[in-house]
């Protein structure tokens, strides 16, 4: 059994990564092993959780995983840990549009049975804190509120204020944090800025997140009620459970992007290729000039290739490879930045020229869950299969979709969607293939069977 802790919050914007990524540094640097998770499609808090714990961050959601998976999931990622801190997403009882509960943070919380720890913002409230709370605690008596950290403070007098209305609550205070400039993360269109493109401000800042948090919070009441949660009874999720058919022989090289650009990715993706008999290597678009030796399938995830637009394009040598193997027919899956790299130009800079598409930065935010179908077979797909999935950008591709579109969407207006063309998909839904394992072993297989050569 693995302690475990949810940290939550009323709504956006409330502290819940300061907080989670605080309490993972804090007691990583105690001597425990912390398991990162964050609930919901989120890429770029698991990049600060990962270098919080020293573990890869892991994403729990149960639109695009299903409610099946999210504790096998959990345990899968939390195998030989002390304790897991679980970041929530949104308001503690916000999930998909239109679906109730679904892929909130209290349904995750109630699927792992797990406490939840609630961080409000206290910066423009004393007593009504306490009615606050007190909605939280009681809409749903699945959930067990455990505690609440009160964020953004501002004086004693203010938190002896705060304090006095919770005690008519019974929500214990765990930790009170005073406005800490040095604590925040800079953001941009998307949300924070990735990891990767500020490695060493992001270890400061993290840093002076878990000081914070081990000056304000109370770290024994915390770790006590997570290992007050009650047994998890789950088999641990794994990449190839008693596989059929076998993995691929051969070992197939599959090139997976990553550096600055592409910075989204899940675990378990590298996780079931690799179950699925490939060798993963990853690479760089922005530093690399070649894809690695013995390619024979490209993976390119999601990131800010709006960012680089100027640095991808002078990279023609990977640019023209990448179009080169694209041409034989060799697999190539891309997702939302990876869709973009594909493209004949991004931002009137020229990228691979794999697709007959044009790329620009919009003002328009395109966000939210998917539900897709299969339009075409592809590496990934077969026609008709079904998978949910997750738009998050601010870009668009003219035209939207190939002669040959990769997905059907069927929520939240129809519409087709993506590029089927040889050997590549590419769309800008994000997909989790632990929901369908079947993808990793159909892409490997695809690379495998590669001729090597155009026809």
């Amino acid at each position: 059994m693995v302690a475990r802790l949810v940290i939550a919050a009323p709504a956006s914007g409330s502290g819940k990564t300061t907080v989670a990524t605080g309490l993972m540094a804090a007691f990583t640097a105690s001597g425990l092993a912390v398991s990162p998770h964050k609930v919901g499609p989120d890429y770029i808090d698991p990049g600060y959780h990962a270098l919080a714990t020293g573990r890869p961050g892991r994403n729990l959601d149960s639109y695009m995983c299903g409610t099946e998976l999210i504790a096998p999931l959990f345990t899968h990622g939390a195998h030989g840990c002390d304790l897991a801190v679980i970041e929530g997403v949104m308001g503690l009882y916000d999930g998909a549009a239109g679906e109730g509960e679904l892929a909130s943070t209290a349904q995750v919380a109630k699927l792992l049975r797990a406490p939840v720890v609630l961080v409000v913002d206290a910066s423009s409230q004393s007593r009504s804190v306490a009615a606050l709370v007190h909605g939280f605690a009681s809409w749903d008596p699945e959930v067990r509120l455990g505690g609440v950290i009160l964020n953004k403070v501002a004086t004693d007098r203010h938190e002896a204020l705060l304090r006095e209305a919770l005690e008519e609550s019974g929500v214990p205070v765990l930790g009170v944090l005073r406005r800490a400039p040095a604590v925040s993360t800079p953001s941009r269109h998307l949300g924070l800025v990735p990891v990767a493109e500020r490695h060493t401000e992001a270890l400061d800042a993290v840093r002076a997140q878990a000081e914070q948090v081990r000056a304000g919070c109370d770290l024994e009441a915390l770790l006590a009620l997570a290992r007050g949660a009650p047994p998890l009874s789950a088999e641990p999720w794994h990449p190839a459970p008693g596989r059929e058919p076998a993995p691929v022989a051969g070992s197939p090289v599959v090139a997976v992007a990553g550096g600055a650009a592409f910075t989204f990715s899940y675990a378990e993706h590298a996780e079931l290729l690799t179950a699925a008999g490939a060798s993963v290597v990853p690479f760089d678009p922005l530093r690399d000039e070649d894809l690695p030796e013995g390619t024979r399938g490209v993976v390119v995830g999601g990131g800010f290739p709006e960012m680089y637009a100027p640095e991808l394009s002078a990279n023609t040598r990977l640019r023209k490879a990448v179009a080169e193997l694209a041409q034989t027919g060799a697999p190539i899956a891309a997702e939302c930045a990876g869709l973009l790299y594909l493209a004949r130009s991004l931002d009137d800079k020229p990228m691979c020229g794999v697709l007959e598409a044009d790329a620009r930065m919009s003002p328009r935010l395109t966000l939210g869950y998917r539900d897709a179908v299969a339009v075409s077979d592809s590496v990934l797909a077969a026609a008709g299969t079904r998978m949910r999935g997750h738009e998050f950008h601010r870009t668009v591709i003219e035209p939207g979709a190939g002669a040959q579109a990769a997905w059907g969407l069927r929520q939240p207006e129809r519409r087709v969607e993506g590029f089927v063309r040889g050997g590549v998909h590419a769309s800008y839904v994000h997909m989790h293939w632990a929901a369908v394992p079947d993808t990793a072993y159909r892409f490997v297989r695809h690379c495998a069977q590669w001729s090597g050569h155009a026809g």
